[in-house]
């Protein structure tokens, strides 16, 4: 964080937060086995289709399915972000549906700065955490390993049950 502050303005421009957000997600994400993080890649459900900031699925050499997706909030509007996010969250279930994995999906919408956490169940409700800063990034990417290895569980769980 000290090197990304001193050789990037990390504050106002919408690609220098894309930066804070990758550097964050590269050192939580470093302690896992099984997942990888896909950037800008296509999301589709029965009903919506785009592409999405960031996807965490397990680690091939090719998109599977989804269990987490990330959303950088645009100008640090938060309520378009919850919103893209749970659509999202929503297409990422829906595919795990029709390949039989009947998982909760996780997302999170952040500004680089702030990170909000958010849980779809699988019979439909949300739940969210309160917000942490990179203010104590310890506190921070301690929740965010946490968040991918709930994902690693479901692979897991996904596997032991196949």
């Amino acid at each position: 964080m000290q090197r990304l502050e001193e050789l990037f303005n990390l504050e106002g421009y919408e690609e220098s937060k894309k930066l804070l957000i990758d550097a964050i997600c590269e050192e939580a994400i470093s302690v896992t086995k099984h997942l990888k993080i896909w950037k800008g890649a296509q999301l589709e459900s029965d009903v919506a289709a785009g592409y999405v900031d960031y996807l965490i699925a397990e680690r091939k050499r090719y998109l599977d399915l989804p269990l987490l997706c990330i959303i950088e909030a645009k100008r640090d509007d938060f309520e378009k972000g919850l919103a893209q996010c749970l659509v999202e969250m929503q297409a990422c279930q829906w595919q795990n549906r029709q390949a039989q994995r009947h998982v909760d999906v996780l997302g999170i919408t952040t500004n680089g700065t702030s990170w909000q956490f958010y849980k779809l169940v699988v019979t439909g409700e949300v739940y969210e955490s309160s917000v942490f800063s990179v203010g104590d990034m310890n506190l921070l990417l301690g929740r965010l390993r946490y968040i991918f290895e709930l994902c690693e569980q479901n692979l897991q769980q996904q596997q032991e049950a196949s």
